[in-house]
């Protein structure tokens, strides 16, 4: 075979690639959820509620494996030890000497994971309609992969390693509605506590706060919001260090998924008219076809 022949071969490979990746650009231009409209409140308001529904019939619905949630529980708490980041008994007894800190933070742990991931959903429906979809597909995939861990690695929180002398913040202190009260816990599964979702929603949220955001303050808010979160599931007894990296690895996942499928990051998703047009399809379009 010749060099020329050689050539010829190569470039015609290259523009099969770039013909193959221009006709998936027009497959996704053209979905109708990509477009640029907003959409409709009564479908997203059914499709999130019956995702957390689901999502929480299959968290619950993992096999509860008291003995080897411990056991792991324990081996991820000793790894911590030995590599230097086993910070979570200080900070737990630390805050717990603060009643109003450790009150707060009780509080914080069980409302605002909620409070502030529809909060962001409902800004960006209204504000950023372009980036709503992608965005919210990555809160999604996240959800997915935190349930295979939850399934194929059960884990307990720190609070339920007894001889390792961790404060159950909630039960010392009564407060209501966290996992750990009383009237919560029998409807959670208690041993799912790797990857860690408050964390993984809070990270969310703060990219989107801070890539979006036009004042500077609510970008500081947006910085602010992951770490606090990080402090309270720490602080609280609910979760290790190494259960925050896998939330984080987890929504990294998830962002990577949707640029796997649908070729186009989600945090750079033109927003408002300029998201995903009949107009932006046709151009692609007649470059696949000239």
């Amino acid at each position: 075979m010749t060099v020329e022949q050689t050539d010829q071969r190569a470039a015609l490979r290259q523009d099969d690639r770039g013909r193959s990746l221009a006709r998936r650009r027009v497959w996704v231009a053209r979905i109708p959820w990509e477009r640029n409209r907003r959409p409709n409140v009564l479908f997203e308001l059914v499709l999130i509620l019956s995702g957390y529904w689901l999502y929480s019939l299959v968290r619950n619905g993992v096999p509860v494996k008291v003995a080897e949630a411990t056991t792991r529980a324990q081996q991820l708490y000793d790894f911590e030890r030995m590599i230097g980041i086993a910070v979570e008994k200080p900070i737990n007894h630390a805050v717990d000497k603060v009643s109003w800190l450790v009150v707060g933070t009780n509080y914080y742990y069980s409302t605002l994971h909620f409070i502030v991931t529809i909060a962001v959903l409902v800004w960006m429906w209204f504000s950023y309609p372009g980036r709503y979809r992608p965005l919210r597909r990555v809160l999604y995939a996240t959800n997915i992969v935190a349930l295979l861990g939850f399934w194929l690695l059960p884990l307990a929180p720190p609070r339920f390693l007894s001889g390792e002398g961790f404060i159950d913040t909630v039960v010392k202190h009564g407060t209501w509605g966290t996992w750990a009260s009383a009237d919560v816990a029998s409807y959670s599964n208690q041993y799912a506590a790797i990857p860690s979702m408050h964390c993984a929603w809070s990270l969310w949220c703060g990219l989107i706060i801070v890539t979006l955001a036009k004042r500077r303050w609510v970008k500081a808010l947006g910085i602010a919001y992951p770490v606090a979160t990080g402090f309270v599931v720490v602080a609280t007894g609910n979760h290790f260090v190494l259960d925050i990296v896998a939330g984080y690895v987890a929504l990294g996942l998830a962002f990577g998924v949707q640029v796997l499928i649908f070729r186009r990051p989600a945090l750079r998703t033109p927003h408002r008219a300029e998201a995903g047009s009949g107009a932006d399809a046709d151009r692609v379009e007649s470059s696949v076809t000239a």
